[in-house]
């Protein structure tokens, strides 16, 4: 399709990920349980976290219930765009809708990197540290980092959707992609984008490479000081609290890597990728922190009882 000099687009088209067509009733029904499971499963780990005394009042787990916020706004702004294109008909997505979806996407996604290094720091204050730990991570330092992380991801988020959208938009109007992100968008707008492209690499390279340096900085502080542990159980106690940040620190930095930090951001694996940080991390989130934490599974069966306690009352 040719470039038009006419008037500023008002509406653009995502064309979806790729599919088989007889495939199409079994992909809206599994994205539609992945959504569903991602709520339910963030919005009961975020009750349990507020619910009882034991955990809202640690840092850890008020990092854990941001998380939470964080995943059950990632996947509303972006699956439920995916599942329609399951459906039949071109369903465009009106210009104003793309900007605050890419918005709310980068505003929320870096605010998660950035979450993810405090949740790393906390673990190194509570293993390397732990006779300072209660005064260098109180109530209010983590309010405060958790409100430092908020701001700077609305910032970023920001930086990028008024970078990408100052520029003219005139046509073809089609997204080869599911959602409403800056290389995709990109490729349609009507002037260089050469500038723009430099920025966001710099700027998401900045942002995920000094997160994910601080993560693993903290990490080689916490294996050095869990292997001189001397007992077998206080090691396994140790690389159990940590072992789920990890895991999930690994399937969310890597995609996000893959698609933003190449100098060519067009290949067909790019959506692949991007299924982990919007849809796939936010629906496993729950179930790792859950399966993997002993405090959290031990909340929600004190929680459970309460509740059968009050109904036989």
């Amino acid at each position: 399709m040719e470039r038009t000099n006419s008037s500023q687009l008002t509406e653009f088209i995502l064309t979806g990920i790729p599919y088989p067509p007889r495939l199409r009733t079994f992909l809206f029904l599994f994205f539609l349980v992945i959504y569903t499971l991602t709520q339910m499963g963030n919005l009961l780990i975020l009750l349990t976290v507020c619910i009882d005394s034991q955990l809202h009042a640690r840092p850890m787990y008020i990092f854990l219930g941001v998380l939470s916020i964080i995943d059950m706004g990632i996947s509303s702004i972006i699956v439920p765009r995916l599942i329609m294109n399951f459906t039949s008909g071109i369903k465009p997505i009106p210009f104003g809708e793309c900007v605050a979806q890419l918005y709310f996407y980068h505003f929320l996604g870096s605010t998660q990197c950035f979450l993810y290094t405090l949740m790393a720091y906390d673990r190194y204050l509570a293993i390397c540290r732990p006779l300072h730990y209660p005064l260098l991570m109180t109530l209010k330092i983590c309010s405060l980092m958790v409100t430092g992380a908020w701001v700077a991801g609305s910032i970023h988020g920001a930086i990028q959707a008024i970078l990408t959208f100052r520029l003219p938009y005139c046509g073809p109007n089609q997204v080869d992609y599911f959602f409403c992100d800056i290389p995709a968008v990109l490729r349609l707008a009507c002037a260089d984008t050469t500038i723009n492209e430099l920025v966001t690499f710099v700027d998401i390279g900045v942002v995920v490479a000094s997160c994910f340096s601080l993560i693993l900085l903290s990490y080689i502080h916490i294996i050095g000081a869990i292997l001189n542990i001397r007992t077998a159980d206080g090691r396994s106690r140790a690389f159990s609290t940590c072992g789920a940040h990890v895991t999930v620190v690994t399937i969310y930095y890597v995609p996000c890597a893959f698609i933003y930090l190449r100098p060519e951001a067009n290949s067909p694996l790019d959506g692949a990728a991007a299924l982990f940080p919007t849809a796939i991390t936010p629906f496993l989130n729950p179930l790792i922190y859950t399966l993997r934490n002993q405090e959290v599974k031990l909340a929600l069966k004190r929680m459970i009882g309460d509740r059968k306690g009050m109904r036989k009352n």
